[in-house]
């Protein structure tokens, strides 16, 4: 192919619990209809609502500030339960998850630094945070920008980690308590130089062909690596064709909706499906990627793989090689025959 000891219980917050809190954060990255907030139907997290008003028109905090400024701003927990819940309150960096690209907030273990390490929540804040049953807490915060912060797209959140743990999951030999949490989203723009740059990378082909060659069909997966090497958000939108020889068009699938946002510096790993793939053939498959807020943006990357029926030729080179064996076999067992027969008669002839 060529590529252009004892079990202990343990009760921790893991990556994948933040991940179990954070559905109403994994659409795009913009709010493709009305803006709504952060919600997991028991608790939600979303910018404060201007004074006098009961909801916010904000989904996520959007702000832009130079370097070396400081803004403020507030967040609110609403609690819809019918009791009292506590909350572990933290900002937090964005990420991609590696495969798939969702949208994520690093749990609270793993100290931030990026824009999460610019935001100061107020006082109230330390420690444990009380919401009142079919309540809210407002929670004042800054956000100081450093004056070495690099110009370009800065993403994190604001997080309200539940206190209660709700379940057991086993990571090996550990037994880790899960705890649900929901975050308000925080885009930051420094002002400067951007620079939009999207990757296609390390195309490759793994496929399945039928014991019984055209019996069925073929499958294949086509997986690649996008990497935004800019430093703002883009919205890959990939591109997917095959080649066979002399041209013949394999596979065609056009740009369709946008993949996951690509947080700047970020790496994903994602995976087409290819039912009907072909069972015998030079194929030459490429993956291309643009955003259709950048129309320069185009980044292409192909891999070559032999498709051969596998099992039928195995199945071939068994027969051929038996076929061999008796061929030898019967030379053994003949020998005096076979060199009589090689003899010719000289009889009569003088």
């Amino acid at each position: 192919m060529r590529t252009r000891s004892s079990t202990r219980r343990r009760t921790r917050t893991s990556l994948y619990g933040l991940l179990l809190g954070l559905s109403a954060l994994c659409a795009g990255l913009l709010p493709a209809g009305p803006a709504t907030a952060a919600d997991n139907g028991t608790w939600g997290v979303f910018p404060t609502p201007a004074s006098g008003t009961a909801t916010s028109d904000r989904a996520y905090f959007f702000h832009q500030g130079a370097a070396g400024t400081t803004l403020t701003d507030s967040v609110t927990i609403l609690n819809s339960s019918d009791r009292e819940l506590t909350f572990q309150v933290f900002a937090t960096d964005a990420v991609n998850t590696p495969a798939g690209g969702a949208f994520a907030l690093l749990p609270v273990e793993t100290k931030p630094r990026d824009v999460g390490a610019w935001i100061a929540l107020a006082p109230e804040a330390a420690g444990t945070v009380a919401v009142p049953a079919r309540g809210r807490k407002d929670i004042p915060f800054t956000v100081k920008v450093p004056a070495d912060a690099a110009p370009g797209d800065h993403v994190g959140g604001i997080v309200a980690l539940g206190t209660v743990v709700e379940g057991v999951q086993q990571e090996g030999k550990v037994r880790v308590g899960v705890k649900r949490s929901v975050g308000a989203r925080l885009y930051f723009r420094v002002p400067g130089p951007v620079t939009a740059g999207l990757s296609v990378e390390d195309v490759r082909v793994s496929r399945s062909a039928p014991l019984l060659p055209w019996m069925r069909d073929a499958r294949a997966t086509v997986s690649y690596t996008l990497v935004n090497r800019g430093n703002v958000v883009v919205s890959p939108e990939v591109a997917i064709t095959a080649q066979g020889l002399f041209g013949r068009r394999l596979l065609d699938r056009p740009a369709r909706a946008p993949q996951p946002a690509l947080l700047p510096g970020q790496r994903i790993e994602l995976t087409e499906p290819w039912p009907d793939a072909p069972q015998s053939d030079w194929v030459t498959v490429t993956v291309t990627a643009g955003a259709a807020d950048h129309p320069d943006l185009v980044s292409r990357s192909e891999t070559d793989f032999v498709a051969v029926p596998w099992p039928a030729a195995g199945l071939l080179l068994v027969l051929a090689g038996g076929g061999a064996a008796v061929w030898v076999l019967r030379r053994r067992r003949h020998p005096e025959s076979e060199r009589e027969e090689d003899v010719p008669d000289l009889a009569g002839t003088r």
